[in-house]
């Protein structure tokens, strides 16, 4: 977790965060519900008080909100008062705690890593009261902060919260006992965590846990039961502690006296574990940078999110048991469409040859292939999914020519684990690895086992393993022929096996950069390869049938018939028959993953090609939205949330989201282009929410992603209403501005500067518009002149963002930034902060600033650099320079004011200009010689004596003390001619550079005029 706030930290009161975060939405927000709350309370008696409070909340929603809402920030910030808020909340709300629980689980979700030490200490404590008070709802909460306990992690931090979380669930046993869900997670989670408690001082903790998950799988063994196969996964790695030793004798010789429905192991081993189980044991952190990398990263590009991932969460020696729970979650959870299997996006083999290969230990090597391998055991290709068992062939396969250790590897544990697995099923086991290998052949995923399995690279003993335990799948000992014979499949499956180069999940890819031509040369090869299979396999039908058979036997007629259907209009009729039987009470949820399997299929037609009309109507956008997948949005739009269809058929749309992300940026746009989702985009929300993303950031960013990889004019057609209806995401960082900025050409960004000039799109505001302008100093060229255009299209002041003068490189490129600061009136903020850019010789960006004002505003200039001068010589001298401060803003010294001023006294010297001839900046000459030390006076010898001369001119001649010939004057005359060059030929250069974008800027603003 994060480490304490260190010096230097903004310390807000709910989130830490650096001097460089803008403020945080979510916490301004709670801040402002806080003071509303605290201003109705101020002053009167706790009876008072509480009468104020209900009197407010009565008058409406959002006053109802914003009461329950600071009572509970106060709750977290102030210790002090948490039992008199807790009171008061629990007296005042009107919603059972709904508001407040929606924001718990937000915060857990989204800033639970963020929140203070005190805040997260008294989250935990609210949480314990909600469950004290059995509020409805606590359970959800409760298990959304059980997922924040991280497996292989011992920090301090995650134990305290572990053992917290333990607390809550023994003392309050009775209401555990209420809810199925909460115990088969509990014991999943804890039974997990023992793992990774087994060092002497955390066994008081492990014995807790063990008798906590003991008691539990005694008492309600059939709610565990739910957990499915992955139980006994997880009580074998703990069956050597005496209690769970006892406990696994029961489970195998006596399991009726578990419960009289558990008929023994093999009941359980054959009950497929579900994804909620494997999900919870991932942090959201990790959740979502794992999904990232499975949709969003391209294939030989992954090194660098690998690499981070390895930093954040597998670095330590404890660690390494992480990675059967991301493995199992690859497997189980993370099942990507075909469109998506036959792109270049990172395959899920790759990231678990990546994890197998990195592991360090033994024994958490030896859990990872069993964890990869775990659904083969007892695979049942009616029961269980193909993209379960997917995986492990894939690796192994991809694995033979570069890294065949780990094909041998994977096989030998393959055969191995038949007989050892657990002796008295051997044949079961044998069978299912038996339906796995044939359900991969049946399925296309890989043509031919034989190549695999009679390699020459795998040792002899070991092929003639392979040979006894699979003849059915090995041909004869003669030498395998090429893989390539995959090629003639049609399936998308085996084009996306093939797309990918050979062990490219350890980077090879990503290292031999120095060959560039080379890449670039595979690259073109497997786009052109790619594209051809994606055209052939557009004109086949859809292939539904490991799904269709899933389900019961009236949505199966419908899907069937949804298949058959070539009209659209016909397969819009269908589809709303096929939403209505979803919405049926009677509808079993258990098949909306097969469903959306079916959907995902028959609709991927839709998601190819073009979403916007190339000419764009009322009349061309309402056939546009006019598609069978639309037609569970509509549904959507036309019911209320209170009404129990709406979250079952938001789940389907969730589950269809996990087979076809694109779904995501087309449901944005049916919320914007159809007249019969006006005012409904709030909808996205929820609809992220019910994702596994579970963020709506995340999953927006995602979503405008994908919108960006796939259709430019979509993006940009998106833009004004994503920024206008989730401020809160896109105003608070540069992400989505720097997806737009990178792909939009000169038409869409005048377009876009239209629209905020119109006050149709609002794309920065002044609390965040700073720290999204400095992270842009890192873009592409084009991307920066795109953001600096947009920024000059609002109406924001100049001063919001001149602290940007700190980050820039004296190397960079600012031209756009220079021409808007020349254009403006110089302010003595801005004058110290042009002043506050370190010096350096070649940096001739705050002199020719300098010098454009003294030409222009010389008084105003010299009032503000008089005042600055005074200041800083009048404050407690400390001899540092910026260069070794450079981080910190606005850090201005005298030194360094005064290196500015020598360069901008030479840049003038031969030039006409008399700005060093004024009174108040000769005043403060002045006034700093008479105070700095010798060092200062000689270096800047050549500054000071024009000071020294005005003296001279306004006092008796007694007091001159320097001879004509070392008058500043004659050292001036004395000046190599190349000065004169140099000025001019800078001068010129900056001139005709910032003239060329000043000319365009003066046209921008005649367009705004």
């Amino acid at each position: 977790m994060e480490p304490s706030p260190a010096k230097g930290k903004q310390q807000g009161r709910l989130l830490v965060s650096t001097t460089l975060d803008a403020k945080d939405e979510l916490e301004e927000r709670l801040e402002r519900c806080v003071a509303i709350t605290t201003s109705i309370t101020t002053g009167l008696s706790e009876r008072e008080a509480n009468d104020a409070l209900t009197a407010h909340v009565c008058k409406g929603p959002q006053q109802h909100e914003e009461v329950c809402l600071g009572l509970f920030t106060l709750l977290l910030t102030e210790t002090t008062q948490a039992q008199r808020c807790y009171r008061d909340l629990t007296l005042v709300n009107r919603d059972g705690m709904n508001v407040v629980l929606i924001k718990i689980n937000q915060i857990l979700m989204e800033k639970f890593l963020k929140l203070q030490e005190v805040c997260r200490t008294q989250l935990v404590w609210l949480v314990r009261e909600l469950v004290k008070s059995s509020v409805i709802g606590a359970d959800g909460v409760l298990m959304t902060l059980m997922k924040q306990i991280a497996g292989g992690d011992l920090s301090n931090k995650n134990l305290w919260l572990a053992e917290n979380v333990l607390d809550i669930l023994v003392e309050q046993r009775e209401w555990v006992l209420k809810s199925g869900m909460l115990v088969a997670m509990s014991v999943y989670t804890y039974l997990r965590l023992i793992v990774d408690h087994g060092t002497t001082n955390l066994l008081p903790l492990r014995q807790r846990e063990v008798d906590f998950c003991v008691g539990l799988l005694r008492e309600r063994f059939m709610e565990c039961f739910i957990i499915g196969r992955d139980l006994v996964r997880l009580l074998q790695n703990v069956a050597r502690i005496p209690e769970m030793e006892l406990l696994w004798k029961d489970l195998l010789h006596n399991p009726q006296s578990l419960s009289p429905q558990f008929t023994g192991l093999l009941q359980l081993l054959t009950s497929r574990t579900s994804r909620k189980f494997l999900a919870c044991r991932l942090t959201p952190d990790m959740e979502t940078k794992l999904l990232f990398m499975t949709s969003r990263v391209r294939f030989g590009q992954q090194k660098r999110y690998q690499d981070w991932f390895q930093r954040q969460y597998l670095s330590t020696a404890e660690s390494q048991s992480l990675r059967c729970d991301l493995i199992r979650y690859i497997c189980g959870v993370v099942h990507p469409s075909n469109e998506v299997l036959s792109s270049d996006i990172l395959p899920r083999w790759a990231i678990i040859g990546w994890l197998l290969t990195t592991c360090t230990s033994n024994v958490a090597a030896s859990n990872a292939k069993l964890a990869l391998f775990y659904d083969w055991l007892f695979f049942n290709p009616e029961k269980d999914s193909i993209m379960n068992i997917e995986p492990a062939i894939l690796v192994m396969h991809h694995s033979m020519k570069p890294h065949p250790a780990i094909t041998a590897t994977l096989l030998d544990f393959m055969c191995r684990i038949i007989p050892h697995f657990f002796p008295p099923l051997e044949g079961q086991v044998r069978q299912g690895v038996f339906n796995s290998l044939n359900f991969i052949m049946e399925k296309r995923v890989l043509a031919h086992l034989a190549p695999l399995f009679d390699n020459p690279k795998l040792d002899r003993e070991l092929r003639s393993m392979l040979r006894e335990r699979f003849p059915e799948f090995c041909s004869s000992p003669s030498p395998p022929t090429e893989v390539k014979m995959e090629e003639s499949v049609p399936l998308e499956m085996d084009n996306h096996v093939l797309d990918k180069e050979d062990g490219c999940y350890d980077n090879t890819d990503a290292t031999f950069s120095d060959d560039e031509e080379e890449l670039n040369s595979k690259g073109k090869k497997r786009e052109f390869r790619f594209h051809q299979v994606k055209e052939t396999y557009v004109e086949e039908p859809a292939d539904i049938t490991p799904y269709v058979d899933q389900l019961d036997e009236m949505l199966k007629e419908k899907v069937l018939q949804l298949q058959k259907g070539s009209d659209t209009e016909a397969q819009c009729e269908v589809m709303q028959e096929i939403v209505d039987l979803i919405l049926e009470e009677d509808f079993d949820s258990e098949q909306m993953s097969a469903l959306a399997s079916c959907l995902a299929e028959l609709f991927k037609g839709h998601f190819r090609g073009d979403v916007l009309p190339e000419e764009i109507t009322e009349e061309s956008l309402e056939e546009s939205v006019c598609k069978p997948v639309c037609l569970i949005f509509r549904n959507l739009c036309q019911m209320q949330e209170e009404n129990s269809g709406f979250s079952v058929l938001l789940d389907m749309l969730a589950e269809l989201y996990q087979k076809q992300p694109k779904i995501g940026y087309h449901l944005l746009y049916y919320l914007k282009a159809s007249k019969a989702a006006a005012g409904k985009m709030s909808l996205y929300e929820s609809f992220a929410q019910a994702t596994a993303l579970g963020d709506l950031h995340t999953c927006l960013m995602m979503d405008m992603k994908a919108c960006q990889e796939d259709d430019v004019r979509l993006l940009c057609y998106l833009t004004p209403s994503i920024y206008s209806e989730f401020p809160d995401e896109t105003l608070r960082s540069g992400e989505l501005l720097n997806m737009i900025v990178a792909v939009i050409d000169s038409t869409q960004l005048q377009e876009l500067m239209c629209h905020v000039m119109m006050g149709n799109l609002v794309m920065f505001r002044k609390d965040s518009v700073l720290n999204i302008l400095i992270q842009s100093l890192d873009w592409e060229t084009f991307e920066q002149y795109s953001t600096w255009q947009l920024f000059l299209a609002h109406s924001i002041p100049l001063e919001t963002i001149i602290p940007i003068l700190q980050h820039l490189k004296y190397k960079g490129e600012h031209n756009t930034l220079h021409t808007v600061i020349m254009q403006d009136t110089p302010t003595e903020e801005m004058v110290k902060m042009v002043l506050s850019r370190p010096c350096h010789t070649e940096d001739q960006f705050t002199t020719s600033i300098l010098r454009h004002w003294a030409a222009k505003h010389d008084d105003l200039l010299g009032e503000h650099i008089k005042a600055l001068l005074i200041k800083n010589n009048n404050m407690p001298r400390k001899r540092q320079s910026l260069r070794s401060s450079s981080s910190k803003l606005a850090q201005l010294t005298l030194e360094q004011m005064l290196e500015h001023l020598d360069s901008l006294r030479l840049s003038l010297s031969n030039t006409k200009n008399n700005f060093f001839a004024q009174t108040p900046i000769l005043q403060a000459l002045q006034h700093v010689q008479a105070s700095c030390d010798e060092a200062h006076k000689m270096r800047f010898s050549d500054l000071f004596s024009l000071a020294e001369e005005y003296e001279d001119s306004s006092k008796p001649p007694k007091s001159r003390r320097k001879a004509p010939a070392s008058s500043p004057r004659s050292r001036k005359g004395a000046a190599p001619p190349a000065n004169n060059e140099e000025d001019s030929g800078s001068s010129s250069a900056s001139v005709s550079s910032c003239a060329a974008i000043g000319l365009f800027r003066l046209r921008g603003r005649g367009l705004q005029t």
